[in-house]
């Protein structure tokens, strides 16, 4: 479902958009602070940074009550702006009074940004109106800096600037830091997946995500309404499995597919097929959007093949037609996808009927019988799938 203000519309969207969020941090209550996180440098001259809009982004939150934390901030937004004044690697695509603010905890009406050196933003005795006064403000906001190529020049910049104005301790001009938060599939986030699904090539990996593009535009919305697709989700076919972690360690959460009623409701029809794949996409777009790091979200996939008889012949088609929905459109996402349970005898076999899998993703692949294997890859509590007496038992 997608919500529309206050209602749920039965209209699935898709997850990701360009548009940024924004937030604003002030230190005006108190002006020795730390900001709280652990910042990462993207000032390395490299190809998979060419669509990040900053030099400085988020990569870690530290403990405690910290700035950070108490007005919203979290791993993978972007330092843009100190004071004011841009860091930017290239111009904003959209303004800021366009954009939903999603800082937490900070008195908006009564905000007042300045420049750096606590002016306003015409020069010194210079009369300039109101209007031409936030053109100027903007302008120096939306500043693009650039550096050397061999980089760390406009990131030690940044945090120059950043220390020059806590040292000050000026009442009148608090540290201010603007970022932006894009989401999981935005080029911000996604750009160096492709880059990296077609190793480094930037052509190839500008050929996939343009594809990728156009195929969210032809692919979604999705009317959940649909009464083939209603059945299917209502018969758990395909679903998300959410099964408790015996591990401290974040796994990633996992799409449930269940073979044997896909065969039994004719999943080899065309009809079917493209409602299979549109439930795939609903929860694999649901899940990723989910992750607690948007520059990285992974699912994993489960396969479960209990009752399907290998005697009679596993078919594969729906999951050639998976294969080809996923590999374009969600590269390097998938952390497992686990064949459950398959005999011992039957691996090759299985193995051979996924040909069509290039290798990169095949090494992700888990083919199996044992229950404990699939438990510590998805790091599932067995004791709890043992109460129902299977993964299948489980999903019922």
């Amino acid at each position: 479902m997608t919500d529309n203000g206050n209602h749920r519309t039965p209209i699935f969207e898709g997850l990701s958009l360009e548009e940024p969020s924004i937030l604003t941090i002030s230190f005006a209550s108190d002006p020795t602070a730390s900001l709280g996180v652990k910042l990462c440098n993207h000032d390395n001259g490299l190809t998979n940074e060419m669509f990040l809009p900053g030099y400085a982004s988020v990569g870690g939150m530290l403990d405690g009550e910290t700035l950070a934390r108490k007005h919203g901030v979290k791993v993978g937004d972007y330092i843009v702006a100190v004071n004011g004044e841009g860091f930017r690697r290239f111009p904003p695509d959209f303004q800021d009074e366009n954009l939903k603010d999603i800082t937490e905890g900070l008195d908006l009406i009564n905000l007042s940004v300045e420049n750096g050196n606590g002016k306003a933003a015409g020069g010194q005795g210079e009369e300039i109106t109101d209007k031409e006064k936030e053109q100027r403000e903007r302008d120096l906001k939306g500043r693009v800096v650039t550096g050397k190529k061999s980089g760390g020049e406009v990131y030690e910049k940044l945090l120059a600037r950043i220390r020059e104005i806590k040292t000050t301790k000026s009442p009148a001009n608090p540290l201010l830091i603007s970022l932006e938060r894009y989401m999981w599939d935005s080029r911000v986030h996604s750009w160096s997946r492709f880059l990296s699904a077609r190793n480094g090539n930037v052509p190839e990996a500008m050929t996939l995500i343009q594809g990728h593009e156009r195929w969210r535009n032809e692919f979604f919305p999705i009317d959940l309404t649909e009464p083939s697709l209603q059945k299917l989700l209502k018969a758990h076919a395909v679903s998300e499995i959410d099964i408790e972690s015996e591990e401290e360690e974040e796994k990633a959460p996992v799409v449930y597919i269940d073979f044997a009623k896909l065969q039994a409701m004719g999943v080899e029809s065309d009809s079917l097929s493209i409602d299979v794949v549109k439930a795939f996409v609903v929860y694999t777009e649901t899940l990723l959007s989910k992750s607690s790091d948007p520059r990285g979200p992974k699912t994993s996939q489960f396969v479960d093949l209990t009752g399907v008889s290998f005697k009679q012949g596993l078919q594969p088609g729906v999951l050639k037609k998976l294969y080809a929905t996923f590999e374009p459109n969600y590269p390097e996402t998938l952390e497992k996808m686990v064949l459950y349970p398959v005999p011992k005898i039957m691996v090759r076999v299985v193995n051979a009927m996924l040909s069509f899998v290039n290798e990169h993703t095949r090494k992700k692949f888990i083919i199996t019988d044992d229950l404990v294997l699939v438990c510590k890859e998805l790091g599932w509590n067995l004791k709890e799938i043992e109460t129902c007496g299977s993964v299948n038992g489980y999903m019922k």
